[in-house]
C-alpha cells in the first residue's frame, strides 16, 4: 500500500532568507572582535595643568629669601645699608661752620681784651681757653649728634625694609596660589574636553565594532517574524509507488482476510514540521 507524507513548508522566500540569516551569523560569530579599539583612555594632563605642578613645586620654599634678607636688615649691621652717602658730607659742611664761627668768637674775645688793655693778659688767655674748651664740646656734641641722626635714621629704613621683606615673603605665597589655581582650572576644563573626545571615540569604534551585530540581529528578528506569522505557507504531498515489498504484504494481507487470521491494518499517516 502506498504512504502518503504531508508537509508544511514556509514559504520559498522566507526559506532563503533563513539561510541566508545562518550564513551571515555563523561568518560574523567565526571572527572575534577586537575590543582593544574601544578600551578605555585617560587623557593626559593638559599643558596648563603640568605648568601649575611645576608652578607648585618652584613655590614651595620661594619666600625663604625674602626671610633671609628681613633677617640681615634686623642684625646689628643692618642700618649700614641705608646710611646715606652724603652724611659725611654733611658733617663736615656742618663743622667747618661751626669751626668759622668759633673763630669768629675767639677773634670777638681778643678784640674786647685789646680794648680793656689787657690783650695778652692771664685774664684773655682764661677766657680764650674756656672759650676753646667749650667749643670743642659742643663740636663734639655737634658731630655726635649728626651721627647719631643718621644711624636712627637708618635704623628705620633698615626697619621698614625688613618689614617689606617679611610682607613679600607672605604675599608671594598667595600669589603663586593664585596663578595656580587657575592654571589648573582651565587645564583640568582642557584635559576634561580631551577625555570627552577619548570617550566618544570609544563610543564611536564599540558602536563601529557592534553594528554588524545589532544589524544582524534586527534583519534575524524579522526573519523570525515572517516565519513565524506569514501566511503564504504551502503544503505538498508524495505518494511514492508500491514497492515490490509493499505489494507481498498486500498479497498476504487479502490471503489473512480469507482465513480470518488476520485484522485488516490502519493507514500510515506521517506528518513533518506542520506548523500551527
Amino acid at each position: 500500500m502506498a504512504i502518503q507524507e504531508t508537509r508544511t513548508l514556509p514559504a520559498p522566500f522566507i526559506e532563503t532568507l533563513g539561510q541566508d540569516y545562518a550564513k551571515q551569523i555563523t561568518g560574523l560569530t567565526a571572527t572575534p572582535i577586537d575590543t582593544s579599539k574601544f578600551a578605555p583612555q585617560v587623557a593626559a594632563q593638559d599643558p596648563l595643568q603640568q605648568q601649575a605642578a611645576t608652578l607648585a613645586g618652584q613655590g614651595i620654599g620661594a619666600y625663604q629669601p625674602y626671610i633671609q634678607q628681613a633677617q640681615q636688615y634686623m642684625g646689628p649691621q643692618g642700618y649700614q645699608a641705608f646710611m646715606s652717602p652724603y652724611q659725611q658730607d654733611v658733617i663736615s659742611q656742618t663743622l667747618s661752620e661751626f669751626d668759622r664761627q668759633r673763630q669768629m668768637q675767639e677773634q670777638q674775645i681778643r678784640d674786647a681784651a685789646v680794648r680793656a688793655g689787657a690783650f695778652g693778659g692771664g685774664r684773655e688767655g682764661v677766657q680764650l681757653a674756656e672759650f676753646g674748651a667749650q667749643s670743642g664740646r659742643e663740636r663734639a656734641l655737634l658731630q655726635s649728634g649728626l651721627l647719631q641722626q643718621g644711624f636712627n635714621q637708618a635704623q628705620q629704613l633698615a626697619s621698614q625694609a625688613a618689614q617689606q621683606q617679611v610682607g613679600l615673603a607672605s604675599l608671594l605665597p598667595s600669589l603663586q596660589q593664585q596663578d595656580i589655581s587657575t592654571l589648573g582650572q582651565v587645564g583640568a576644563t582642557q584635559q576634561a574636553q580631551a577625555q570627552a573626545q577619548l570617550d566618544a571615540q570609544r563610543e564611536a569604534s564599540r558602536a563601529a565594532a557592534y553594528e554588524p551585530y545589532e544589524r544582524l540581529g534586527f534583519y534575524g528578528s524579522g526573519v523570525t517574524g515572517l516565519m513565524g506569522g506569514y501566511p503564504a505557507q504551502y503544503q505538498f504531498s508524495s505518494i511514492p509507488n508500491p514497492t515490490p515489498l509493499q505489494t507481498a504484504l498486500g498479497a498476504g494481507a487479502t490471503l489473512a482476510g480469507i482465513y480470518g487470521a488476520l485484522k485488516p491494518s490502519s493507514p500510515l499517516n506521517i506528518n513533518f514540521g506542520q506548523k500551527q
